[in-house]
């Protein structure tokens, strides 16, 4: 016969130490799950908790039964005693004192909310929805309403949430490690949706951190406070399925893509001088962008930043959109708007580098944690910031993860990455001395190179109709190359040569122009090397640069029609193309981001003729594919005339498979020329369907009666026509 063993009961947990307890009254504890909530006691359980200022606690079952009297350890409010029930399960506390009574659901009474997987999946790297993991984020758990709180923090050796909801104390809602990953984690009942938060951090030489805000917060207070805010889940009804469809199947190669550049601070403002909600920013600017024909919108950077006049480039809060124009789901409604009307929507995007602000990334928990610990690899000498660790797997994933987030909860069409050289050179803007090379030798960062592949294949995996753009101004080879080709995988690149090249010309003296042809002639030598953007963006009209009205040469009248010229100089010439609000009207001051755009100059009639010729440039664009199809594929550009120094004129068509041609043709002399001889691609009726000396643009009234015949002459096709003084004009071949 055999006998049957006894089970053997649980060990009663060892007793607590006074050490303990003082560590976890002065909150010093790092493991506060091992000493508090419920843990078993032989048979039974028992309870410890810390609830500062209590002097009588009893404790209860969630659904209000009676589970026992704790004793008071320590005068601080630690307390500690047997329960009657015999199940593991959140517990409340019905504390008293001498001025009144409160009841607080024990967070150590929780399980945790991570999962095996997650620490896997973050372990590895490869987690792509830490956006729902890490952060904030209001949940139910084991029977209760609450915010589960997760940070990544892995020196720290303690970490906790405080709150309005805590009284700010470090000592009440102090995390639990999970190791392997190093992140820390709780579970708040009672917390919700609109409260402020931070986390305290103890460092590893025990110093306290200033409170930090999250990196993953999804919500932060208004400047110049900022902790980070509870947000709800992002709760909107799309209306943009189409919009998203169509993109998602398109080449956005050969599609037309014009580009307002957009501060959403001084676009306008309110009555108030106030900034403008998104609600009212998409009651404006949408029409207004319909309106003018851009295809386009991008922003700059929109994530939480604490510095106006950084334009939001300095972000210590990449998953937060600015509290200045309201809560995320204005931004949510902002998207879904223009994409009902048509409009795509790009974000200006900083994994470049971040501020040093206390609350920030910088040091987050005692260490070089987001940065590099050398400040020849972790530091950014233009602009006094610090530079993200890309070889880190925690770090790229934390960036990669934010280039999807906006994507999967914004419907955001795109992301331009800034300052995407200074993450390809580890020399960048350093002398010799001053910088690590990598493990060749060489000045390439191969751990950025890395991170940009990283996130281009996640996003182009993910959303296939999201693109990304690089601002890049170097030669680094195959930016918008596919990743499986050797390329970056960036969808477009900025093309920073033709800014410079075209901007300098424009500038000088016409007299003078002559002398350098090649100014407007060199960008064509590798305009298809790259999938390129055309931009006349931000970085041009501030820092004492002027507007772009300024920075044409000559008197009043040569200035307006040097931009009006260069404007559909630029429009025919192959590329994308982005142009940063007010130069669509030809703003004369130099932008600020302290006020609005001077709306008041479309009361003049060149500013508004300007205006009419942006607009006008867009729709024909956006409806003749021989200027767009191609935009970057050589066999959509054949130069007519590339050499003609002495008069400063330039011609060249445009084409795509079965559609009709478009010749563009500038003279950018002051001096007309009749009779001049153009050569163009067939023989036949070309129709005049721009000419940026009309009377309506605010020209001389200079053209060719709306057409133009080209006839065999024996050396080819050719048109006598005439070329307006400092004017831009476009043909289009009629069949007969």
């Amino acid at each position: 016969m055999i006998k049957e063993t006894a089970k053997p009961k649980a060990a009663a947990p060892a007793e607590l130490d006074s050490g303990a307890v003082e560590a976890i009254v002065h909150g010093t504890h790092g493991d506060p799950f091992a000493v508090l909530g419920l843990l078993e006691a032989g048979s039974g359980l028992v309870a410890r908790c810390f609830i500062a200022g209590a002097e009588r606690v009893e404790a209860f079952t969630l659904d209000g039964k009676p589970a026992g009297t704790l004793a008071r350890r320590h005068d601080a409010g630690f307390f500690e005693g047997k329960l009657r029930i015999r199940k593991r399960q959140p517990v409340k506390y019905h504390a008293s004192n001498n001025g009144g009574d409160w009841w607080v659901v024990d967070p150590y009474s929780f399980g945790p909310v991570l999962g095996p997987m997650d620490d896997y999946y973050i372990a590895e790297g490869s987690h792509l929805r830490l956006f729902d993991k890490l952060g904030a984020h209001p949940i139910h758990h084991e029977g209760a309403e609450g915010v589960h709180f997760a940070v990544w923090a892995p020196n720290a050796r303690r970490v906790s949430v405080v709150g309005d909801f805590n009284a700010w104390d470090g000592r009440r809602h102090t995390m639990r490690l999970r190791r392997d990953t190093g992140i820390w984690e709780i579970f708040i009942p009672g917390v919700h949706a609109g409260l402020p938060y931070k986390y305290e951090i103890i460092a590893p030489d025990g110093v306290v951190l200033p409170l930090k805000a999250d990196p993953f917060a999804r919500a932060a207070e208004l400047r110049p406070a900022n902790a980070s805010i509870v947000a709800p889940w992002l709760d909107h009804e799309w209306g943009d399925a189409a919009h998203r469809a169509f993109w998602a199947a398109t080449d956005a190669r050969r599609q037309p893509i014009s580009i307002y550049e957009v501060h959403p601070g001084s676009w306008q403002r309110g009555e108030d001088d106030g900034f403008l909600s998104w609600d009212e920013l998409a009651d404006r600017l949408i029409p207004y962008v319909v309106d003018m024909g851009f295809t386009h919108i991008e922003f700059l950077p929109i994530s939480e930043h604490p510095f106006d006049p950084s334009w939001g480039y300095q972000t210590t809060g990449l998953y937060a959109p600015s509290a200045r124009f309201g809560p995320p789901e204005g931004f949510a409604r902002f998207v879904d708007g223009a994409h009902r009307a048509g409009i795509s929507v790009i974000l200006d995007w900083v994994p470049a580098h971040f501020p040093t602000d206390a609350h920030g990334l910088a040091h987050f928990d005692g260490t070089a944690l987001y940065e590099h610990a050398d400040p020849r690899q972790g530091f950014h000498p233009d602009w006094n910031t610090a530079i993200y660790n890309f070889g880190r797997r925690e770090v790229s994933s934390y960036l990669v993860n934010n280039a999807l987030y906006w994507s999967e909860l914004f419907h955001i069409d795109g992301l331009r990455v800034d300052a995407v050289a200074s993450m390809l050179y580890l020399d960048y803007s350093r002398k010799e001395g001053e910088w690590v090379p990598n493990k060749f030798g060489g000045r390439e960062n191969l751990d950025a190179v890395e991170f940009l592949r990283a996130t281009n294949r996640a996003v182009y995996g993910s959303h296939p109709g999201t693109v990304t753009i690089a601002e890049e101004s170097t030669s680094w080879p195959k930016v918008s190359a596919p990743v499986h080709e050797g390329g970056l995988g960036f969808g477009f690149k900025w093309n920073m040569g033709f800014m410079h090249d075209t901007l300098q010309y424009l500038s000088r003296d016409p007299i003078y122009r002559g002398h350098h042809q090649n100014d407007l002639t060199f960008g064509l030598l590798y305009a298809f090397s790259e999938n390129f953007v055309l931009p006349l963006s931000h970085d041009e009209v501030v820092h004492g640069k002027g507007s772009l009205i300024a920075k044409m040469a000559g008197d009043a009248w040569q200035k307006f029609a040097n931009l009006r010229a260069y404007y559909a100089f630029m429009w025919g010439y192959p590329g994308k193309k982005l142009l940063f609000m007010g130069q669509e009207f030809a703003q004369g001051a130099e932008w600020s981001e302290a006020r609005a755009l001077d709306w008041w100059q479309l009361d003049i009639a060149e500013h508004r003729g300007v205006q009419s010729l942006v607009r006008d440039l867009n729709r024909l664009y956006a409806s003749t594919p021989a200027l767009h199809a191609r935009d970057c594929e050589g066999e959509g550009f054949e130069w007519l005339i590339a050499d003609d120094s002495t008069n400063s004129v330039f011609a060249w068509q445009r084409r795509a498979p079965g559609e009709n041609p478009v010749a563009v043709i500038s003279n950018f002399t002051p001096v007309p020329r009749t009779g001049y001889r153009v050569p163009l691609p067939r023989a036949g009726r070309w129709r005049e369907i721009l000419n940026t000396d009309a009377g309506l643009y605010g020209g001389g009234g200079m053209g060719n009666m709306g057409a133009v015949e080209a006839i065999e002459d024996g050396a080819g096709a050719a048109a006598r026509m005439t070329l307006p003084p400092l004017a831009t004009v476009w043909l289009e071949f009629e069949p007969a």
